[in-house]
């Protein structure tokens, strides 16, 4: 069975009408592979609307602030994606002249940029050679060929390379490397793949063996950890609140939080008053203060479950300058923090 054939054929009669497959511009195939990185399309395509129509080049993007980036990005995660691509814009328009590197080698040195968008870029725009492997790319191949070989494992990331190269059509590689691609994520899904009307179903060693469910095999590395957040929401008489910017690196970097108190273990209201950390933080002020979430929100990463609770802190004046409340959506802050916005109707 031509595999390559059978998948180039079935792309040409139900690929997606997406928004970038209209063009082989490498500054929005670019942005369209950084955005849908670890999103689902119909989640990311308003998001490349939204920044092809807000920077329509490379140019536009790398002059604009940070802010105004991470804000057009709020409520897609992983942010470091953002300023990483801001970073790569700069970089191509101001020390590149604003052209876009042209071969995978010099595509991957682009800040934010691993093997599969290297390669997606290279094989779409410029008809390098190269082949891509992402999470659709694994499913396949694991299941069709039966391989039970870890993806996130140092073999089973060389083996799919490896594997995923040799089937390469290298006189269109493009259009196969996106035909696979679409294959796992319309055709081959995670769960309830069409396995009955699937074209490779007669040659498929999963199906054969009863082994769709099972592959790809994936190991369990991320410890999920466990954090207690309290954002302390003060409101004064005169209408302002305290937002502040997260420097350090990590999750949030530069997004901006209502004053936050983490604590090891849930914090009740008997305790509010006396934890040193908000005693230290409103000393020798006077307020109040009610819990605003009775339900504790459980914000669930990659990595770490945030348990959290906005506390409503009122006073007369804020011991430090605050920002008018009527203004706290025009920062760009975590979209735990903006759905609370949105729900509090803060800024009414």
């Amino acid at each position: 069975m031509n595999f390559k054939k059978i998948l180039t054929n079935w792309y040409s009669i139900n690929k997606r009408n997406l928004l970038w497959r209209s063009t082989k511009n490498p500054y929005f195939i670019w942005l369209s592979e950084i955005i849908m990185q670890q999103t689902q399309v119909k989640q990311g395509s308003p998001y490349y609307e939204a920044f092809v129509n807000r920077f329509p080049t490379v140019f536009d993007l790398a002059e604009a602030d940070e802010e105004t980036v991470l804000k057009l990005w709020q409520g897609l995660g992983y942010y470091s994606r953002a300023r990483n691509l801001h970073a790569s814009a700069k970089h191509i328009a101001y020390e590149l002249n604003g052209k876009f590197p042209t071969t995978y080698s010099e595509i991957i040195k682009l800040k934010g940029v691993g093997d599969y968008t290297a390669s997606a870029i290279a094989s779409i725009c410029f008809d390098e050679p190269t082949a891509v492997v992402d999470g659709n790319v694994y499913r396949v191949l694991s299941r069709y060929f039966g391989i039970d070989t870890p993806i996130n494992s140092t073999p089973g990331i060389k083996e799919f390379k490896a594997l995923a190269s040799t089937l390469l059509d290298t006189a269109h590689p493009g259009d196969y490397n996106q035909a696979v691609m679409e294959f796992g994520a319309t055709q081959c899904k995670p769960k309830n793949p069409y396995c009955m009307v699937c074209p490779l179903k007669d040659s498929c060693v999963a199906l054969q063996k009863g082994k769709v469910d099972a592959l790809p095999v994936k190991l369990k590395k991320t410890k999920v950890t466990n954090k207690h957040f309290n954002f302390l929401v003060v409101l004064s008489e005169d209408g302002k609140t305290i937002f502040e910017k997260r420097t350090k690196k990590g999750i949030w970097q530069n997004l901006y939080q209502f004053p936050l108190v983490e604590t090891k273990t849930e914090l009740i209201a008997e305790d509010f008053r006396s934890h040193p950390k908000i005693t230290s933080y409103f000393k020798d002020v006077d307020y109040s203060f009610s819990l605003y979430n009775t339900k504790t929100l459980v914000h669930k990463l990659s990595h770490q479950h945030l348990y959290t609770k906005f506390w409503i802190v009122e006073m007369k004046q804020l011991q430090e300058q605050g920002i008018p409340i009527s203004e706290v959506k025009t920062y760009p802050t975590p979209i735990l923090i903006g759905n609370f916005l949105e729900d509090f109707n803060m800024a009414s």
